[in-house]
């Protein structure tokens, strides 16, 4: 008879302890109507700034190099059919965009270069911001540098590329191709105040490891994340018609030689770490520190073309901490100029 009963029993045992905590939940709200009414106060519940900081959603926190704003922009491009050369400037974009079209190996035009494009090394034709544009050298050129020690215009400079970059010869500087080169980079400056460089202009200055970049560990960053453009044997990926790149060589025969300015690990780490791998930017940067000072000792300890140095930086005071060839104003080694760590040769500098 008992167990009979049991169910029952636990049923209104159930229902008593509901009347309760009815009742006292009842009670609580009862309570806080009356001090509400008697002018009491509710605790702020709200989050804080510091809360709300938290829970900002992660894509709209910015993780960008620099900041956006008073980022150089270039011209637009529909204005160039205001200017009174604008065909010479149009000339100039393709022959930056597609160089090896007309002036590479298998060149419309001239066969000078290696097959590289200006904008391999000048991404989005000289525009990209942090992607080596030419925002500033309109403002800046004609200048002495250091390199040669002499006073260069704008032709000199491209030049310049062309033996480097480019691992060819030069263009006569009253042909069409080299007066609409200048037309072009001329143009996207036109704005810019003379002797200024606008912000993004140049390349990325990472900051120095504390530590000699590491070519071992390079191998493995190019591994994972460059070798699906850039190919495992570096030598990038051919156009369809064989007129360029797609993605260029990095190394090897075809890609720059060892006086170019990405030969220097600062240029090639900042490039990169602004840039690469495919879909990076400056706003969105994929590559640590780290990686892309690694990745940068790999490709420069690789094989490439040689060039004769011997009129570069006549005065060696002048050549840049992580210039790679010797003789030096200080007693650093060749080898920790080449792949450091800088921060003791910058430190010597400094209390020079």
């Amino acid at each position: 008879m008992k167990d009979a009963f049991e169910p029952f029993i636990k049923l209104i045992a159930l229902v008593v302890g509901l009347l309760v905590v009815v009742t006292a939940l009842s009670a609580f709200l009862i309570g806080i109507v009356f001090f509400v009414l008697r002018g009491g106060s509710l605790p702020d519940l709200s989050p804080d700034k510091t809360e709300m900081a938290l829970l900002k959603p992660l894509e709209a926190v910015y993780l960008g190099l620099i900041p956006k704003e008073g980022m150089w922009k270039a011209p637009e491009w529909s204005s160039v059919e205001n200017e009174p050369n604008a065909e010479d400037i149009k000339y100039g974009k393709e022959l930056i965009a597609n160089t090896s079209e007309y002036l590479g190996p298998n060149g419309k035009v001239k066969k000078i270069s290696n097959g590289m494009n200006c904008q391999n090394c000048h991404l989005d034709a000289g525009t990209a911001p942090l992607g080596n544009n030419y925002s500033a050298v309109f403002a800046t050129y004609p200048k002495i540098r250091g390199r040669s020690g002499q006073m260069e215009d704008i032709p000199k400079r491209i030049n310049d590329c062309f033996e480097r970059s480019l691992n060819g010869n030069v263009l006569a500087p009253n042909s069409r191709e080299m007066k609409s080169m200048v037309a072009y980079i001329e143009w996207l400056g036109r704005d810019v105040p003379k002797g200024e460089t606008p912000k993004g202009a140049g390349i990325y200055e990472v900051p120095f490891l504390d530590r000699a970049a590491d070519p071992i560990k390079g191998k493995v960053a190019y591994e994972n994340l460059c070798q699906s453009c850039h190919m495992e044997d570096g030598q990038g990926m051919m156009r369809a018609d064989k007129f360029g790149y797609t993605y260029p060589p990095l190394w090897g025969e075809n890609s720059y030689n060892h006086g170019a300015g990405l030969f220097r690990m600062s240029r090639f780490a900042g490039y990169v770490k602004a840039n690469m791998p495919l879909g990076a930017t400056y706003e969105r940067p994929m590559l640590t520190d780290e990686e892309a000072w690694d990745v940068a000792a790999y490709v420069n300890s690789l094989p490439r073309p040689q060039k004769d140095l011997s009129k570069d930086w006549p005065d060696i005071s002048k050549k840049p901490i992580d210039h790679p060839f010797g003789p030096f104003s200080d007693t650093f080694p060749e080898e920790q100029h080449k792949f450091g760590p800088f921060t003791p040769i910058k430190a010597a500098r400094a209390s020079q």
